[in-house]
């Protein structure tokens, strides 16, 4: 089976040495193979999400010798694929529309003293799971802010017990009830990234998931999505990532020094991919 790979970048700002090593580790897990490597765009945040930076991010990969096949997929321009797969899990009775706050979230958490631990932090603690169907249909009716859950305890039920390969970890056994009844949809965007990136993979044929071993532990929600809907499970290669003098991972959030910076100081495309651990 040929090895398709992909990276998916969120438009919110300039490309650093952390994105070109991951996209460099994918497509030369595909293309040293014969394979075919995918650019996505995850572009599902409007607030922080710019045309400018798709521009700048794609030229930014271009100018280091990467290219793909056919057409970028943008997620904002498939909100119906993303609708669909919700309304299949609703379906089947795993998700259930939450109405706390962020606020409320931390006050419950507080109130419950020694509350579970996920890889982030204390997870949900499913206050809103519990709510009749009537209390549901009034907050809805009064159009009460919301968000999509999934109810991973009931999910897990008509899953079963769930493994995944990676090429870096070997076989893992699939534990999304780690992270609790995470947010897959909010009222005015019908997916997050766990949904849609779940979907996208699918839908393009990726073979092999590469990405930082940062989303590890999202890889357990994703597997379980993956059996709800019927999609087949893609190998993953969960890598390492690039820190700064202090050992922090790179981070646009931190200013770590843009791809364009470094052209701008005169770095060929081979320097650049050295230093992103591709010479």
């Amino acid at each position: 089976m040929s090895i398709i790979t992909r990276f998916a970048p969120s438009p919110t700002g300039h490309l650093h040495l952390g994105h070109a090593h991951s996209a460099l580790f994918g497509w030369h897990a595909a293309v040293d193979h014969g394979g075919r490597f995918l650019l996505r765009i995850e572009d599902i945040d409007p607030a922080r999400c710019r045309p400018e930076f798709e521009r700048d991010l794609i030229e930014d990969l271009d100018w280091l010798g990467l290219d793909w096949p056919g057409p970028v997929r943008r997620q904002s321009e498939h909100l119906d694929d993303y609708r669909a797969a919700l309304e299949r899990l609703d379906r089947i009775g795993v998700t259930y529309p939450c109405f706390c706050t962020r606020r409320e979230i931390e006050e419950e958490i507080a109130r419950a003293g020694h509350a579970p631990h996920g890889p982030d932090g204390p997870i949900y603690p499913g206050t809103c799971r519990t709510l009749t169907a009537e209390e549901r249909g009034n907050r809805l009716a009064r159009g009460m802010p919301f968000a999509v859950r999934i109810d991973v305890v009931h999910a897990l039920e008509l899953a079963g017990r769930l493994t995944w390969h990676d090429r870096a970890a070997g076989t893992v056994r699939a534990t999304p009830e780690m992270l609790g009844d995470a947010v897959l949809a909010r009222k005015d965007v019908p997916t997050s990234y766990h949904l849609s990136v779940t979907v996208d993979d699918n839908l393009q044929g990726v073979t092999l998931v590469t990405r930082g071993e940062d989303l590890f532990f999202a890889t357990h929600l994703h597997r379980l999505l993956q059996a709800l809907l019927g999609y087949a499970t893609p190998e993953y290669h969960h890598h390492g990532l690039l820190t700064g003098e202090r050992g922090e991972r790179l981070a646009k959030r931190d200013k770590a020094v843009s791809l364009r910076a470094l052209r701008a100081a005169g770095r060929t495309p081979a320097d650049v991919r050295a230093m992103a651990g591709f010479p």
